[in-house]
């Protein structure tokens, strides 16, 4: 293996700004190191008063001041996922506050901190957790109702141009990473770790399997390389499976014209796949359970073909495999990605990068399947 929640806040002012030059409208706002001190000037942020489609404006209101252990982020990048965008739109079940603020996943510099903090100081670079509270071990929660206390969901999301949150719901941010390409780890690329590495133990000569080209699954690729491992990449598009095998993946299977279970056979004699990425969901989940090898894993990330998962119970119950669902990670496991970017000089890849003006059109990439991330850059 490798190596009070957020502070009081103002009120939404009313002041709705669809387009146009962010410098234009803000005041003009001097940072102040100091430690503790509260903020009284003015930011923008992406937000919506109601779940659905093409109701994300950009509003004005104060920056948020901060407590004795809070810290003041200013952002300087923030990485979609597709989730954002179902929740915009459908709210996912979850229980919003209005105005919500949408997004997980930021980099930024402290701007700020409380007087009680002692692991960050203004100036450092860092990034968000994507679970706050879950600091290690077993997820909070219990089996009447297990936890999904995330940023962008149940907290307010990260979309703004400040953010101010507790201490340990940030980690350090890699040093061999620009803004974009760090904003890309606390919810994509900790999902692949956390498949992979902290829960599947994965080994040198493992065989793994890839579902899609987006950003879990390019993190997974990464990783598993990185850790020896033989991976095989699956997609329905032959641009992508090229830029894949260019990233190091060792084949590459096209499923619209393909039987990818049988050519998962055929490149492990058999043998089958120790490891899936099992990101469709749904119904596919049969086919993943068909190619897993006896006493393999199949991690379930994705819900693209539903929320709803189904399959053939004889391998199942024949190979005995480990059927894991993977909803992120905790912090510490996310240290411990941090540290392994920076040593085996691990690369995010980023699809397009937009301006913070551009978030509509950022978020209705997700729906043509990037190849890895989309960021918005402040």
């Amino acid at each position: 293996m490798f190596h009070s929640i957020v502070s009081a806040q103002e009120p939404m002012m009313g002041i709705l700004i669809a387009t146009g030059d962010r410098s234009s409208t803000l005041c003009s706002f001097q940072r102040n190191n100091r430690k503790g001190t509260n903020m009284s000037k003015w930011m923008q942020e992406w937000s919506t008063e109601a779940v659905g489609p093409h109701k994300l404006k950009i509003a004005e209101r104060k920056v948020p001041e901060i407590g004795e252990r809070d810290v003041l982020v200013r952002t300087t990048a923030v990485s979609l996922n597709y989730r954002d965008k179902l929740i915009l739109e459908s709210g996912m079940g979850l229980e919003l506050t209005f105005p919500f603020v949408p997004a997980s996943d930021m980099s930024g510099v402290v701007d700020a901190v409380g007087k009680g903090v002692t692991g960050f100081k203004p100036g450092d670079r860092v990034i968000s957790t994507f679970a706050p509270g879950w600091l290690d071990g077993l997820r909070p929660g219990n089996g009447r109702t297990p936890a999904y206390d995330t940023l962008g969901g149940v907290h307010p999301g990260l979309l703004s141009e400040y953010v101010a949150f507790p201490e340990d719901w940030f980690v350090p941010a890699p040093k061999s990473l620009d803004a974009a390409e760090a904003s890309t780890l606390p919810c994509a690329g900790l999902t692949a770790w956390f498949a992979l590495i902290e829960k599947g133990q994965l080994k040198p000569g493992d065989r793994v399997v890839v579902q899609g080209t987006g950003g879990v699954a390019l993190f997974g690729l990464q990783i598993a390389k990185a850790a020896g491992a033989e991976v095989i990449v699956t997609s329905s598009s032959r641009e992508k499976l090229e830029k894949a095998l260019a990233l190091g993946a060792d084949h590459g299977i096209n499923r619209l014209s393909e039987d990818w279970v049988e050519r998962v056979y055929a490149l492990t004699d058999d043998h089958g796949a120790d490891h899936i990425l099992e990101i469709a969901g749904g119904a596919a989940l049969g086919q993943s359970l068909k190619a897993v090898a006896p006493d393999g894993r199949i991690s379930v990330i994705g819900v693209l073909e539903g929320f709803e998962v189904s399959g053939p119970v004889a391998p199942l119950l024949l190979k005995s495999p480990v059927l894991q669902g993977i909803s992120v990670g905790h912090r510490r496991a996310l240290e411990d990605l941090v540290d392994a970017v920076d040593r085996l000089h691990l690369k995010p890849v980023i699809d397009r990068r937009y301006k913070f003006t551009e978030a509509r059109e950022a978020l209705a990439h997700l729906d043509r399947g990037p190849f890895g991330k989309v960021v918005i850059e402040f």
